[in-house]
């Protein structure tokens, strides 16, 4: 089961390399919003401190729901879908590795490119280092709600927009407090409160979702 689980991870890492441009476009989405806020509203360092923690949340979470829909799309129109449910290994094992290599392509550029954002929006070491700690934290549980949605979708034509209705309510508890601990540190505030609770919704997503994304794409392929 552990050589599948690493097995689906490359495939998945080998697969994205071939098609670069699915790993590139959420990062330049997400480059091009943050680098759009400090030419749009000024440069002026306090203003774009104070509203840095909604800029940089909204848009991790719209880049991730850029390339959410990717996840089962292609391993469905080719027939893969169907061989990993026929496997021998679990099936949620099997979908927390293709969550994990999902994060590995969208939410770790995220994370490598924070001290950028730091820059572009005036932000001190303090909250910076809240920004990596809520982006590590926050966008792992992202891709495993999200994936929930893809799994409910996967059979559809056009399910963009029903994805983003399924997923963006599901999101908003982690923008709220991902937000929230930023703005703390921000204000020299304690924001350990903020993180354990971060921390909460990633066991509980890693624990639950994958269940729930193998009983979904189920329904949707049967």
């Amino acid at each position: 089961m552990i050589n599948a689980f690493f097995a689906v991870i490359k495939r998945e890492l080998l697969v994205a390399f071939r098609r670069q441009a699915d790993i590139f476009n959420p990062l330049w989405f997400f480059i091009i919003v943050i680098t759009l806020f400090p030419l749009s509203i000024g440069p002026e360092p306090n203003l774009l401190a104070r509203i840095s923690a909604g800029i940089i949340w909204v848009a991790a979470l719209l880049a991730a729901l850029l390339s959410l829909e990717r996840l089962f799309r292609d391993d469905f129109q080719d027939g893969a879908l169907e061989q990993m449910m026929l496997m021998p290994t679990p099936l949620p094992l099997l979908v927390i590795a293709k969550v994990i290599a999902h994060w590995l392509l969208t939410g770790l550029p995220l994370l490598l490119i924070s001290p950028l954002l730091g820059i572009l929006l005036s932000l001190d070491f303090n909250t910076w280092l809240a920004v990596a700690l809520t982006l590590i934290i926050g966008t792992p549980t992202l891709s495993f709600i999200g994936a929930i949605g893809v799994a409910l979708t996967v059979g559809l034509q056009k399910g963009g927009v029903l994805l983003s209705l399924l997923v963006l309510p599901l999101y908003i508890p982690i923008l709220i407090f991902a937000t929230s601990a930023i703005d703390a540190a921000s204000l020299g505030v304690a924001y350990n409160g903020q993180l354990a609770i971060l921390l909460a919704m990633l066991v509980g997503a890693m624990t639950l979702t994958p269940f729930a994304i193998s009983a979904s794409l189920r329904v949707s392929v049967n």
